[in-house]
């Protein structure tokens, strides 16, 4: 008996370990003193200089900040496996030619401090995502491309073993539009994510309502990437699929459409989407703007939450069926001010810290691990626009 419960908890931790690395994150533990460095990404040209370094305790969900990186709209982060590098985009404009970039840093874990090492274009406009291979030889850069007649895209940028990423070796544009005007003019990538054997690479493209499935092929020509045959899985017109992340036993997915304030349970099985489930992100009978954003599950995976931007300014909280996928709601918390765009859930599971990028406010709210539910009384951090955190064990 013991031995059959050492195995299952051995297949779920690796399971959780495998979950993380697709993510594009390291696989963070919890440490024994309950250490973290906790790294925000922001926009620039308000109060906000660049990426934010802060030591978070998960005793008493503290963090105190450490440093800054200057750097320009580093909206979204990735951190390598090892913990030795940081990548940021720089989220600029561009038209054809791209004026986004993706900039690299060196991270020392003892002082918590960030080393510019490079930049490189992201061959794109408006780049808003990142994600590494499987193998952590690539990194890639989603571009949504909202400025200028330019077309959604995402980039493929080799990564030395110095941590620094190289020049795009490949760059996949999209085409089509969607029937919302003013959003769905042309196509918008709006992220990238590894399916869960690493094999297939799936594209959320808010401007054409698809998700995209490519085949990832290491040295393979033209590039690590290309179409498999299938290709596209469509989702319901006007609704602008936006990020997308899988269960940790692999076997269900999950999907924010922005334009619908949605959130969708797929089913997923040898590189096919099936949905099962939609469910809006609004409380009954709300009429004002709605903007689905992040997703996140918590690390023992029961509970799924997932932001709302527009007037609702909130987190859906819903509990996962380990079985079916299917979600079933159990809570809805206000973020405490303007546009929450992206947040984050500590290894550990007991603290969720979300960023109002329109209040220059961050909130850490105590998680309840049975309900799931958030606790009165968050701590509150003063930052500039803040939009993405990612956390790292010491």
């Amino acid at each position: 008996m013991l031995l059959r419960v050492l195995t299952r908890v051995s297949a779920l931790l690796a399971s959780m370990i495998l979950s993380s690395a697709l993510a594009g994150g390291p696989a963070a533990t919890a440490t024994p003193d309950g250490g973290y460095d906790l790294i925000v990404g922001t926009y620039t040209g308000g109060r906000s200089e660049g990426l934010y370094v802060y030591r978070f305790d998960a005793r008493d969900g503290k963090a105190s900040p450490l440093g800054i990186a200057k750097t320009v709209n580093p909206s979204y982060v990735v951190v390598s496996r090892d913990r030795r590098f940081v990548y940021a985009v720089n989220e600029l404009p561009g038209g054809a030619g791209g004026g986004g970039g993706v900039s690299a840093f060196g991270f020392d874990a003892a002082s918590g401090s960030l080393t510019f090492l490079n930049q490189v274009a992201s061959e794109g406009g408006d780049p808003c995502y990142l994600q590494l291979s499987p193998d952590g030889r690539y990194l890639l850069v989603a571009n949504y491309a909202a400025s200028g007649s330019a077309q959604g895209s995402f980039s493929v940028l080799p990564l030395a073993a110095d941590g620094r990423p190289g020049a795009a070796v490949q760059t996949v544009r999209h085409q089509g539009s969607g029937p919302v005007r003013g959003r769905q003019d042309g196509a918008h990538v709006h992220s990238t994510v590894f399916s869960p054997d690493g094999r297939l690479l799936l594209v959320q493209d808010l401007g054409t309502d698809g998700i995209y499935a490519y085949r990832y092929t290491p040295g393979g020509s033209p590039g690590p990437v290309e179409p498999v045959e299938w290709h596209r899985t469509t989702v319901e017109a006007g609704t602008g699929p936006r990020h997308l992340i899988f269960s940790g036993d692999g076997h269900h997915a999950y999907l924010t459409s922005e334009l619908a304030g949605t959130v969708s349970a797929f089913s997923y099985q040898d590189g096919e989407l099936a949905l099962q489930q939609v469910e809006p992100l609004a409380a009954p009978g709300f009429t004002g703007k709605v903007g689905a954003a992040a997703l996140h599950l918590s690390p023992d995976g029961r509970f799924l939450y997932v932001s709302n931007r527009g007037d609702a300014n909130d987190i859906s909280i819903f509990a996962v069926d380990g079985r079916s996928g299917r979600l079933t709601r159990v809570g809805r918390q206000s973020s405490l001010g303007r546009t929450p765009r992206e947040f984050a859930i500590d290894p550990t599971g007991r603290w969720l810290v979300v960023g109002n990028q329109d209040s220059d406010t961050a909130y850490i709210f105590r998680r309840d691990l049975r309900t799931g539910l958030l606790g009165p009384d968050p701590q509150r951090l003063e930052i500039g626009s803040p939009v993405d955190f990612k956390f790292l064990a010491r």
